[in-house]
């Protein structure tokens, strides 16, 4: 589990470098995830090796939430003022990102 740990940090570590270096508008995170799933693909990385690691962080995900759960409780009553917008926001850029993403799916040829 140790050596899966590692592997997912390094990636996480390796995708931060490279959106710093790059000064790129993609979080690193989502750089390092996108390059474990290269190194996966190409079978770089067994799967088996991070398997545990994946497992393990999945399980306590939960935890992961406790700062954006204290972040609003801490900001509850600009949320309550401004509640309005923050649900119209919310919808309308639900609904957007489904277009969109239907869009695409459709100019790049659709289906399986």
């Amino acid at each position: 589990m140790l050596q899966g740990l590692v592997l997912l940090l390094g990636f996480q570590f390796a995708g931060e470098l490279v959106a710093r270096l790059l000064d790129l508008p993609i979080p690193g995170n989502v750089i390092g995830m996108a390059m474990c799933l290269l190194a996966l693909s190409a079978g770089l990385v067994k799967e088996e090796s991070i398997t545990e690691a994946g497992e393990l962080l999945l399980k306590y995900m939960a935890l992961f939430f406790v700062p954006a759960g204290v972040g609003v409780m801490l900001y509850f009553d600009l949320i309550a003022k401004e509640w309005l917008p923050i649900i119209v926001g919310t919808v309308v850029s639900t609904f957007v990102v489904m277009a969109v993403t239907g869009w695409v799916e459709q100019a790049l040829g659709g289906g399986w």
